[in-house]
């Protein structure tokens, strides 16, 4: 969600696998992307961010396509807790209906974006100099056209997996996930019984300075709490200052919170994502990855990684002021003065020793810290060798001499609350974007047109290979 994203594996630096076209050149387009760039289309014009409310909209547009694909009706869920949040579950039946399901994850809405802001209507998909543009072209419609373009396509074919394979498309994935994810694994109890879950909202590939690809398969991600800091005191006339003032026994504060580094911690995935990663670099960044990976807590390596705010974001909390509110008057001295604090926490790390730390830190008996946003656990997915077999065994194909690397997300997607249920959740997107590319929640979000009918491509071969037998 974007609670998600303080963009990490899932979404630090991507490359471009192909050259783009020469400007307005419009390459015929295969049967399998013209139908693809239908659904895209139609969904990327479809204004589902909280201000164009037309979710349901696009939910219904979904539902639709795959029931004129064939799809029975009863394979078809288009639905949510009110009329302007609609999720979507359809289910590919399987050979073996007893056996776990396997699921794929996506999003139907996307972020606010104000038409004066952007060079054209981000909501008219458009396509120049080898790019699409739009609202929600690379967060998440990208990711949900690759899944409903398959589903048409795998039911028109008379594919038939050897398990049920369930599509679910949420509807505010980007807000509070209450009415979306929460709502679906409340109402459909069957998603709980999944085997495990591949997410098109998580996962890249990226390339090294040395020119070899990395595809980043997301294992876990970090969780999402928020804290506010309150400072409070008798106030007065500004005419007749005091040496207590709440704004700056506040800003010292934060000054604190700005200076402190959380303690360093790994999981499983964190460790052999450092280590994966080691080889692939040169110099002293290697041997700081690899110090990583060995699991190192202090010492000069690590000090480097901590300078560096991508890999800071993987090897420790992080908590910001991200938020400030005080006073009542220009002529009173502050009663109080407020800071929200948003943290992303390591999977496994209790809260409580959060605010704890918090505490600390602010060091200030006038000030109090409260939790606002409880978070949900997100414990990291286990490693699979079947999984990874598969991703590494396409990977290698569709990128030649590329490795897979297990991330961690330094956000937050629907997949946190499908782990907190006890499904494993892996992110593949397999959207390959170059260093300045990534434009989620951004003015003139992009994506390379290559990009958009290879991940097509790559999801179908990984899913008929993980649902060969």
């Amino acid at each position: 969600m974007t609670v998600r994203i303080a963009r990490d594996l899932v979404s630090v630096s991507f490359v471009l696998a192909a050259a783009a076209p020469a400007v307005g050149a419009q390459p015929a387009l295969s049967p399998g992307d013209s139908a693809h760039r239908a659904i895209y289309r139609e969904l990327v014009e479809i204004d589902s961010s909280p201000a164009g409310g037309r979710e349901p909209e696009a939910a219904a547009a979904v539902g639709e396509r795959l029931r004129r694909a064939g799809f029975p009706a009863e394979a078809v869920v288009v639905d949510g807790p009110t009329p302007g949040c609609r999720n979507v579950v359809a289910t590919l039946a399987g050979r073996n209906r007893e056996t776990p399901p396997l699921l794929m994850l996506a999003h139907l809405d996307v972020v606010d974006a104000r038409r004066e802001d952007w060079a054209h209507d981000p909501f008219v998909l458009r396509e120049a100099d080898g790019y699409f543009f739009g609202r929600g072209t690379l967060d998440n419609k990208a990711g949900a056209s690759v899944l409903v373009a398959n589903m048409v396509q795998w039911k028109r074919d008379g594919f038939v997996p050897a398990r049920d394979v369930v599509m679910v498309l949420t509807c505010d994935e980007e807000t509070t996930a209450e009415q979306g994810m929460q709502w679906v694994l409340q109402h459909d109890p069957r998603l709980r019984t999944a085997e495990y879950a591949l997410n098109t909202d998580a996962g890249g590939v990226t390339r090294t300075a040395g020119g070899r690809y990395v595809v980043n398969a997301q294992a876990a991600e970090k969780v999402y709490a928020t804290f506010t800091i309150t400072a409070t005191n008798p106030g007065g006339h500004s005419s007749v200052p005091r040496a207590d003032n709440a704004i700056y026994a506040l800003a010292a504060a934060l000054q604190r919170l700005a200076a402190y580094h959380f303690p360093v911690g790994y999981n499983d995935v964190t460790r052999e994502s450092f280590a994966r990663r080691a080889p692939l670099e040169s110099g002293p960044h290697a041997g700081d990855l690899a110090a990583a990976g060995r699991g190192d807590a202090s010492g000069p390596a690590i000090d480097r990684l901590s300078a560096v705010p991508h890999e800071n974001a993987q090897i420790r909390t992080t908590c910001v002021a991200t938020m400030l509110s005080g006073g009542h008057a220009e002529n009173a001295l502050p009663q109080s003065a407020a800071a929200t604090v948003n943290c992303r926490i390591l999977p496994g790390e209790p809260v409580a020793s959060i605010q704890r730390q918090l505490t600390a830190i602010v060091d200030d008996p006038t000030l109090a810290v409260a939790l606002t946003y409880q978070p949900v656990a997100s414990p990291p997915s286990p490693l699979r060798p079947d999984v990874m077999r598969v991703v590494e065994r396409l990977s290698a194909e569709f990128w030649p001499g590329s490795a897979v690397v297990p991330g961690m997300s330094t956000g937050a997607t629907d997949g946190l609350y499908l782990r907190n249920a006890g499904v494993p959740v892996y992110g593949v997107a397999a959207l390959v974007l170059q260093d300045d590319e990534d434009f989620s929640h951004g003015l003139d979000e992009r994506l390379p047109v290559a990009s958009l009918y290879q991940a097509r491509e790559f999801w179908d071969r990984l899913v008929r290979s993980l649902t060969a037998q």
